[in-house]
């Protein structure tokens, strides 16, 4: 039998409040969508708020103009690569453009700005439709009749 580091860990499912919960620990997510027929994803600021999550683009950006209605994804994580843990959580949802000035103004609140300069920006706002995530971690408890903790060997 071959040893791997992923016998001391363990994959757990999040509930949706769980997921929304670790969504507002990261201050980047990305954005999935097709761009000429193919799959994309860009890096964005984000905020959750109101059931939708909004990211700030520039008014004529490639994923404006793909995100007008479509379904896209969105997805956050935090994870340890030495460790060989952390989590992630991805919502897939229908999208929109927000361009009405007052609604940008009122979403300009949150605090977000495209990464990018631009002369107008608006944002696009994604429905919390599926929202799904895992965590993986150190296992506790007995395997093999040793017991482990955090990924110590008692």
């Amino acid at each position: 039998m071959v040893d791997t580091p992923y016998v001391d860990h363990e994959v757990e499912v999040l509930d949706e409040a769980e997921c929304l919960a670790l969504m507002g620990t990261v201050l980047v997510g990305r954005i999935a969508f097709t761009e000429r027929a193919l799959p994309a994803v860009q890096p964005v600021a984000f905020a959750l708020a109101h059931g939708e999550v909004y990211i700030p683009v520039h008014r004529g950006s490639t994923v404006a103009a793909a995100s007008r209605g479509a379904v896209v994804a969105f997805a956050v994580d935090e994870i340890d690569a030495l460790a060989l843990t952390g989590w992630n959580v991805t919502v897939v949802g229908a999208s929109r453009l927000i361009s009405d000035p007052a609604a940008v103004r009122r979403l300009d609140e949150l605090g977000l700005r495209p990464w990018a300069p631009a002369d107008a920006h608006c944002y696009i706002g994604i429905q919390t439709g599926l929202v799904h995530g895992r965590r993986v971690s150190p296992r506790t408890g007995s395997v093999d009749g040793v017991v482990r903790e955090a990924g110590r060997t008692a």
